[in-house]
């Protein structure tokens, strides 16, 4: 697939200059897939010179075995209570749930948690959000659930971001040749997580600021950027 997805532009400007998004649809990517061969299975076909491969943080964690059963998390006191801070959003269940707070905790450690709690508490009667990802960083922020539009099996897990982003880019740069790039988006906004020299942080946040990829069904979580 090399054509936007519904309700999205091929094309987007980006100071002054036109890219071409071209998402790639594959199959599903489940946690016994290897990153590089279901890479290697459908972007190289398509690669041009000066092309661009961003993909989902997602596919990433999936691949490392970041992914876990919702029925193997026992969500603890302390991460029931602390849900009722997360602000909740239709574009992703983010940390608004027993199961992901549980691996937030985990992850990032109940000194941070509980600072991000406090000063979205402190916050939150002003009507300022987002105060709780803020202070909790990057790690916390790109754990997610499952919601009603997640495909199956991935309606049951609750996914941690992936491990060393950044490094990952710098090994499928040497294997594929381009730049690349992996984003945490949504429809409210995007997460440069890891990215490789060629290619600048606020570059990626500006070309997929519209969410080109997609959240459900469209099953395309790499995309080649180039110069339209």
């Amino acid at each position: 697939m090399l054509e936007p997805n519904e309700g999205k532009s091929l094309t987007i400007d980006v100071a002054g200059q036109s890219w071409a998004r071209h998402p790639i649809k594959t199959r599903l990517v489940l946690p016994e897939d290897d990153l590089e061969a279901v890479i290697a299975e459908y972007a190289p076909s398509h690669l041009q010179p000066g092309d661009i491969l961003i993909m989902s943080e997602r596919m990433v964690a999936v691949t490392q075995g970041r992914a876990y059963p919702i029925k193997e998390i026992e969500p603890s006191r302390l991460a029931k209570f602390l849900v009722r801070f997360v602000h909740k959003s239709p574009y992703g269940i983010g940390l608004g749930s027993g199961w992901t707070m549980e691996l937030a905790l985990r992850e990032v450690g109940k000194p941070r948690i509980l600072a991000a709690a406090a000063a979205a508490a402190i916050t939150k009667p002003f009507g300022v959000r987002g105060v709780f990802y803020r202070i909790a960083g990057r790690d916390a922020a790109a754990i997610d659930g499952p919601t009603d539009n997640t495909l199956p099996p991935f309606n049951e897990y609750a996914t941690l971001g992936p491990t060393d982003a950044p490094g990952v880019a710098r090994r499928l740069k040497q294997r594929f040749g381009c730049e690349v790039v992996i984003i945490d988006a949504n429809d409210l906004g995007v997460v440069v997580l890891g990215h490789t020299d060629g290619v600048t942080e606020r570059f990626a946040e500006q070309v997929f600021r519209d969410n080109p990829l997609g959240q459900s069904s469209q099953q395309t979580p790499l995309c080649l950027v180039r110069r339209a």
